[in-house]
């Protein structure tokens, strides 16, 4: 890939998502634009770009952004985040709240929402309340993904046997094992596309709680910003912001107030 070409789907990668690719990531992005090219026949990569360029409907732009956007994560990622959560919801729950909606932005193959959701189910407040969960991605491909909420046994590793049996059905599928979110579990979330590089959000809130975790060290300050202020806009009063433990709003101009590493308020 020549430096202009480069350059023209760096352009495009932000303006249409906010992902600011580094000069180091021309590799990357050769193999993952690729990949694609691969898929439709193209052996040119400058006929590819202009054929996103020329693409009326937007979907190869939709396409190029699912192969680019980075999806790593796994069932309780920084797990004291879930533990905090589940304290957080059976405080609430004690003091008389009954309605709970969460959002989980940047939710790659759902494993980030069902861990929530479990965390919610096992805090028992959805007995009694009204729970949901907005889980959000901009790419269809992991949407798609989370949605069929079935997941390769080494997906659950690292999850204790009572929680696989209470949250997932164990289903051979020739000569594989996969687990399948069970349908109180799935009931809980909802799957939607969003960029969070474009504001406002079509989301009135107030949610109670938010996980943006290891999406904004994707974006520069300009992106980061906007989104925080949506996010601050959307939080009700004492609600409570999760960023990732590799990330930090120091720096940043932002209304927040940090309660402990990672963990934010309004």
């Amino acid at each position: 890939m020549d430096r202009t070409t480069f350059e023209s789907f760096k352009q495009i990668v932000y303006e249409q998502s906010g992902i600011a690719l580094g000069e180091n990531k021309e590799a990357l992005v050769s193999a993952r634009v690729g990949k694609r090219m691969r898929a439709l026949g193209y052996e040119d990569i400058k006929q590819y770009l202009k054929h996103v360029l020329d693409d009326s409907s937007g979907q190869e732009l939709v396409h190029l952004l699912d192969s680019i956007s980075t999806n790593v994560t796994s069932f309780f990622r920084e797990p004291d985040h879930f533990d905090f959560l589940g304290k957080v919801l059976a405080d609430w729950a004690s003091r008389g709240q009954r309605r709970f909606r969460m959002w989980s932005a940047a939710c790659s193959t759902g494993e980030e929402p069902y861990s929530m959701a479990i965390t919610a189910l096992d805090s028992g407040i959805c007995a009694t309340a009204d729970v949901k969960i907005l889980a959000t991605d901009i790419s269809t491909r992991v949407l798609e993904s989370s949605q069929q909420g079935e997941y390769d046994s080494r997906k659950l590793d690292g999850m204790n046997s009572v929680l696989k049996e209470r949250h997932f059905d164990k289903v051979k599928m020739g000569e594989e094992t996969i687990y399948r979110v069970k349908e109180p579990l799935k009931r809980l979330v909802v799957f939607k596309r969003l960029n969070l590089s474009v504001t406002p959000f079509p989301m009135r809130g107030p949610l109670d709680v938010v996980f943006c975790r290891n999406v904004m060290i994707y974006f520069d300050n300009v992106v980061r910003r906007r989104l925080l202020e949506e996010l601050y806009r959307l939080l009700r009063p004492d609600g409570y912001l999760m960023v990732g433990h590799a990330e930090s709003l120091t720096g940043i101009v932002s209304q927040f107030r940090g309660i402990r590493p990672s963990v934010y308020t309004k």
